[in-house]
């Protein structure tokens, strides 16, 4: 379970954006769905991912966020001594819905 408490606890102040993002891009990448969320590749790298909020708003039970992660992944290949597509790795973008939940700052993440 992923819980961002600093993020609901800076609500409405103008340091929202930036608690928001350094909170989770601390994250470990497995807490957040970025293999489903691939369109170029085939599988995602956990490492190096960037947040961007898109926007944020009160909601009912908290506070809902919509952030673009930016993160890498690559298309595996065999791995044969012959293999002509060696693994690369490509830009992948994607968007996620953080619901965050007061008090306590429990948060949901699914794809877009």
């Amino acid at each position: 379970m992923v819980v961002l408490k600093q993020s609901l606890s800076a609500w409405g102040t103008p340091a929202f954006a930036g608690v928001f993002k350094a909170e989770v891009e601390a994250l470990e990448a497995q807490a957040l769905p970025l293999q489903q969320g691939l369109s170029r590749s085939d599988f995602a790298l956990g490492e190096g991912f960037e947040v961007m909020l898109l926007n944020a708003r009160a909601s009912v039970s908290g506070i809902r966020v919509k952030a673009g992660i930016f993160s890498r992944g690559v298309i595996a290949g065999c791995s044969c001594a012959d293999d002509p597509t060696p693994p690369n790795e490509t830009c992948e973008y994607c968007e996620l819905l953080f619901d965050i939940v007061a008090p306590g700052g429990h948060t949901s993440i699914s794809l877009v």
